[in-house]
């Protein structure tokens, strides 16, 4: 080609490379070995071809006869830096030469046009993805992804999804699984092989326990090599049977667009982890020109499932005899509280959440009674007591939440396995919850005498609310309470914020004290893994950004400082992303919820204590927005201004009092 045609881009500067050195340059996607041999230089195609070494990195040394060869540094292959042949080569067997132009201002190298790119099987499967509505993804790229991470490039350079690069792999599982419990709707996380694809683990389960739909995409080694060993290699297939409720490898000749499209389905309808193991040689095959994406048009049903009548009717005999029921929702009901709120106001029955379902309803509704549970409430607690039927919806009877079966129990759930899980129930439902709650109260019309429980359920609120007023000032002189930081919080967190919990002492009182107004509040529910709560919160972030329900919303972050400890690292992240979460971080300098259960078990408390740094100074050198507080009237006014802060993460380092939870 005419030089002239050339695409000229400058690679260095004319005294940046001494003469008898090479160095790595790159000029558009490609990487070169750049190399001065007295004063000529010339640029050669950096991989070698033996096991892709880089040559930039390599050395430059002369023989006796004077020949001056280019070395790589990974297994001693030479070649000619001026031709680009090894020693006794062909004509056609070297390295590829680039055209290099001495200027005044520096060194170019010139480029033929790009050729148009071709569709690889990894674009179509990207493309895939995308249609299903996976538009958003946490992941780190590297040397066993990189034809897969250049699918996902194409696909956002499109508009259609947005990729968050991460610090650590944990992070990208846990934000995903915040997204999914937030949207209901899967993000995808992406790793390397083996140690990337293993640090995926702990968040994968947390989304699997709490039935949150994630699609896990890891690279692999070469098909080739597969087997005996080779670096990085695992035998992912078995690594995820437990965690991954669909787990496949992509090969050769695979189906490439079903199986993108077997995996989403499996995430989607199983609400679980489905995971896809992508080879490094097979991302960048060419597609079959009949290659087309798929989507989910004609794949999906719907879920709307109607009781059976025999169920349902025991169910309205119970509801019929009864005079004090109860409501109590789980998780699994948060897409259906409008129908089951409507049979509750038909049936004047308290409404009480699990810890997991925190939020569905308002705290200030009338028929509202608050968590059940060891992170709950008197209210919620003395009704139990007192009903003669539970009427349990999306509820998984986890003991931490102590559903007691001295009551006869109406449950509904859309899992049939759920169904009666750890004992017998008077009456099993099987349907969909609201589709259930809506024929409930149909058939309910007229046909109950409950006792109206409202007036009790308003004396009991002011007792708790009296009480918790009583301990706003507690102060033993070692940081603030947990009553005053709660009691601040739920003055100034936005009512249609998103807040991400996370586990220990914070998540107690959370439970406790802060009361919600229609907050969605996310967290490990059953693996109840420490760290959740601020990766979770960049999950939701993300969501806020590419779901329209979301769209506008605060989030914010609530953690300890053992929790927080995790995973600041990807603080970094949000900073990058300009992601407006606020974190609100209570430091009492120790583990205080294992501290608190050695001294109820009666061993000493040993190894719980933190050595920290100031996290409010940590979070202004990673570039966000830092507030210590050290005393209660603090409170208000630093919570104010990082929820008012727009530009990027907030964190409010809170000094907490260890005892006053």
């Amino acid at each position: 080609m005419n030089e002239q045609e050339l695409n000229w881009q400058r690679v260095a500067d004319l005294d940046e490379l001494s003469p008898g050195r090479v160095k790595t340059v790159t000029a558009g996607v490609h990487s070169m070995a750049l190399t001065n041999i007295d004063g000529e230089y010339t640029a050669m195609e950096n991989r070698c071809p033996h096991q892709g070494g880089p040559l930039g990195e390599g050395s430059i040394e002369i023989g006796e006869d004077g020949q001056c060869w280019l070395r790589c540094p990974w297994h001693g292959w030479d070649f000619d830096p001026k031709t680009g042949r090894p020693p006794g080569g062909h004509e056609d067997s070297g390295q590829q030469l680039f055209p290099v132009d001495v200027r005044d201002d520096g060194i170019y190298v010139g480029l033929e046009p790009d050729a148009l790119h071709e569709t690889t099987v990894t674009d179509v499967m990207a493309e895939t993805m995308t249609n299903w509505g996976v538009t958003s993804v946490f992941g780190m790229v590297g040397h066993s992804n990189l034809g897969l991470a250049d699918a996902l490039r194409l696909e956002e350079q499109k508009g259609r999804l947005n990729y968050y690069g991460i610090r650590h792999e944990g992070a990208a599982a846990f934000a995903c699984s915040g997204y999914a419990k937030l949207t209901g709707k899967p993000a995808a996380c992406l790793a390397i092989a083996g140690p990337g694809a293993t640090n995926l683990m702990t968040g994968l389960w947390d989304a699997k326990v709490d039935r949150a739909p994630v699609l896990a995409l890891t690279g692999q080694v070469d098909v080739q090599v597969l087997g005996p060993g080779a670096f990085q290699e695992i035998d992912l297939h078995s690594a995820f049977a437990p965690v991954a409720r669909f787990s496949q490898t992509v090969l050769h000749t695979s189906k490439h667009a079903e199986l993108m499209t077997l995996a989403c389905k499996n995430a989607i309808v199983e609400r679980d982890v489905a995971h896809l193991i992508f080879p490094d040689d097979v991302q960048t095959l060419a597609a079959a020109e009949s290659a087309g994406a798929s989507s989910p048009e004609g794949r999906i049903a719907t879920s709307a499932i109607a009781p059976d009548e025999n169920a349902l009717g025991k169910a309205t005999k119970l509801i019929a005899e009864s005079k004090r029921p109860i409501v109590i929702v789980g998780y699994g009901a948060r897409d259906a509280m409008e129908d089951v709120i409507a049979l509750a106001n038909q049936l004047k029955a308290p409404v009480l959440t699990t810890f997991k379902a925190k939020g569905q309803i308002a705290d200030d509704h009338p028929l509202a009674a608050g968590v059940l549970g060891r992170s709950g409430t008197p209210v919620a607690s003395w009704f139990m007591n007192e009903c003669d039927l539970i009427l349990a919806f999306g509820s998984s009877f986890s003991n931490h939440t102590g559903i007691t079966p001295k009551r006869p129990i109406v449950q509904v759930d859309f899992d049939r396995m759920a169904l009666g899980k750890f004992h017998g129930v008077a009456a099993p439902v099987w349907g969909e919850i609201g589709v259930t709650a809506k024929r409930l109260a149909s058939e309910m019309r007229g046909a109950s005498h409950t006792v109206d429980q409202r007036p009790e359920l308003a004396e009991r609120w002011a007792i708790w609310r009296e009480e918790k007023l009583s301990r706003l000032d507690d102060d033993r002189g070692q940081g603030i309470s947990s009553a005053a930081v709660f009691a601040a919080l739920t003055d100034a967190v936005p009512g249609d914020a998103v807040i991400a919990v996370d586990v220990g002492n914070n998540t107690y009182s959370f439970g406790r004290y802060f009361e919600c107004k229609q907050q969605r509040v996310l967290m490990s529910g059953y693996l109840g893994s420490i760290g959740f709560s601020f990766p979770a919160a960049m999950g939701a972030w993300a969501a806020t950004q590419d779901q329209d329900d979301y769209k506008g919303r605060k989030v914010v972050s609530i953690s300890g400082d053992g929790g927080f400890g995790q995973y600041l690292a990807d603080f970094t992240t949000a900073v990058k992303y300009n992601m407006n979460i606020t974190h609100v971080l209570l430091n009492n300098s120790q583990l205080g919820k294992i501290s608190k259960e050695q001294r109820a078990g009666e061993w000493p408390v040993w190894q719980t204590s933190l050595h920290n740094p100031s996290f409010a100074a940590y979070a202004r050198l990673c570039g966000g927005h830092g507030i210590p507080v050290k005393a209660a009237e603090q409170l208000k006014p630093a919570l104010d201004e990082a929820l008012a802060h727009d530009d990027g993460p907030a964190l409010v380092e809170i000094v907490t009092d260890a005892e006053l939870i």
